[in-house]
């Protein structure tokens, strides 16, 4: 049972308010949301149901600042497969694997400025991005390709371009998942990820993308929801005083703002609950609560605020701990709010320039490798079309969020059809003879995400390759299957500039890299 607030002024209910970063419902602030900014809420999440246009982004910030010139509006825009502010479009810009593919520094950097331009342009200031999680487990179901890659010192210096480029925009950036998420087979959306190595794997592995990008200050570090008995065999990486006070704060050194990762996620939720995860988070370290993915309304604000003053009150929260969480919060959002006020840095992107708009694009074409088959590839020049083997998406990519080549390729050759085939399909040959019935004459594209997790598509892909082998073949997850088709194409990504990227090859009109 949680202690009623009843006033809103002392500042203790303030520092409990100051340390949450809640989403909500709308287009525009509610009022509740509002009043709590006025009490002392510091900070702000936005999520792809708060977003139509920049421009309504843009003044949905006014009205937050209206209330608190300050306040911290976080957004999680890793762009590529995860995008908020492109949430029903596609994004713009390739993700983090197209980019450790391409293996380029400077682009990534000029790709995270002009993202951070694009974000500080609508009122937003923390970006929860980069992912700095290696990606050693090619199954892990969440991570995959929002990672750089599977190799520690190409995401170390993938993750450092990136936060330098965001941050040059006058964005907060925020590494994720720490102290790595890469080696699980499970999501955190949905239950506790457990990674059984010593300590020795975890320092060489897991940890230089933390530790080495800390030079870079970034001004923020989200922790991941998962079980290390190497570090700490009891609890969470969320909730470990060993993780979050002695790793991160002691032995790296780190003086930034430690974010938690969504509290109701499962891995915390349905073992602790959020209002004691809450109030555990803050205490092994933490010093700001994610929460509005799922629960977001004023009533999950009040639990929170109310849970985090009832502990202090009872003792199970040090009041300075708490005080401290809040000072740090406040303190980005000062850094923040002269970001906002100051002059452009040298060298800033500008319209036109290949750090400009246009570099998404740029980064996604190069991001392209194409292998071809046997016979000598004739390029698609009439309507194809295109069958697309869609795995379910991990909770961190919305189901909004388009992905694929179909549309593209209809702006190109007009009369492009399309249709989407997923694992209920379990019958491959069934499942290629409606393709088939489908195409009639018309060329294949066959499009599939992480054809090496997924035996039925697989299966499928190969059953329609033999039955006609000059369909061609794009692949928009992890790149491990062996490649097939008269054409196969591996995007490294599935945003929308991949699928141009894609589409130009396809027609004839790109090489690929």
């Amino acid at each position: 049972m949680t202690t009623v607030v009843r006033g809103t002024s002392d500042t203790l209910t303030r520092d409990a308010l100051a340390v949450l970063q809640p989403g909500f419902v709308g287009t525009t602030a509610p009022d509740w949301l509002l009043r709590h900014i006025g009490d002392g809420l510091a900070a702000v999440g936005l999520f792809g149901r708060n977003i139509l246009t920049a421009e309504q982004v843009a003044a949905l910030t006014a009205q937050l600042r209206a209330e608190r010139d300050d306040i911290l509006v976080a957004i999680d825009e890793e762009s590529g497969d995860v995008t908020r502010l492109e949430v029903r479009e596609g994004s713009s810009f390739p993700g983090n694997y197209a980019l450790g593919t391409v293996d380029d520094a400077d682009l990534t950097r000029e790709v995270a400025r002009e993202l951070g331009r694009r974000l500080a342009e609508c009122g937003v200031n923390l970006n929860w991005a980069p992912t700095a999680d290696v990606n050693a487990n090619p199954d892990n179901p969440v991570i995959g390709v929002r990672a750089f890659g599977d190799d520690a010192r190409l995401v170390t210096r993938h993750t450092q371009a990136y936060v330098e480029g965001m941050q040059a925009s006058g964005v907060a950036a925020c590494l994720k998942h720490f102290p790595g998420h890469g080696d699980t087979n499970v999501d955190s959306h949905h239950a506790m990820p457990r990674i059984d190595v010593g300590m020795d794997t975890l320092r060489v592995r897991d940890l230089p993308p933390f530790r080495d990008t800390l030079t870079a200050g970034p001004k923020a570090v989200m922790s991941a929801h998962i079980l290390l008995p190497a570090l700490d065999p009891e609890r969470p990486a969320t909730l470990s005083p060993q993780i979050l006070g002695g790793l991160l704060r002691e032995e790296l050194g780190f003086d930034g703002l430690i974010i938690t990762d969504g509290i109701e996620m499962k891995a915390i939720s349905a073992t602790y609950g959020i209002e004691r995860g809450t109030v555990l988070a803050i205490a092994a370290g933490a010093d700001a609560i994610c929460v509005g993915g799922g629960l977001c309304d004023e009533g999950t604000v009040l639990r929170l605020r109310d849970a985090l003053v009832a502990a202090v009150r009872s003792g199970d929260l040090p009041e300075e701990r708490l005080a401290d969480a809040a000072a740090r919060v406040r303190s980005l959002a000062e850094w923040t709010r002269q970001a906002r006020t100051a002059p452009p840095e040298p060298g800033a992107a500008q319209e036109g320039t290949a750090s400009g708009p246009g570099v998404g694009l740029v980064a996604a074409r190069r991001a392209v490798r194409v292998t071809a088959g046997e016979l000598p590839y004739e390029p698609v020049t009439s309507a194809p079309y295109v069958a697309s083997f869609a795995p379910v998406n991990n909770i961190a990519v919305s189901n909004e969020t388009p992905w694929g080549v179909g549309p593209e390729l209809a702006k190109v050759l007009p009369g492009t059809e399309e249709d989407t085939y997923d694992a209920s399909e379990t019958d491959a040959a069934a499942l290629v003879g409606k393709v088939l019935a489908r195409a009639g004459d018309r060329r294949i594209v066959a499009v599939v995400r992480d054809a090496h997790r997924h035996g039925w598509m697989t299966a499928a892909l190969d059953a329609l390759v033999e039955a006609r082998p000059d369909t061609v073949v794009v692949e928009m997850g992890l790149n491990r299957a062996q490649p097939r088709g008269a054409l196969h194409i591996a995007t490294h990504g599935a945003a929308r500039v991949c699928g141009e990227a894609a589409v130009e090859v396809i027609t004839g009109q790109g090489a690929g890299g």
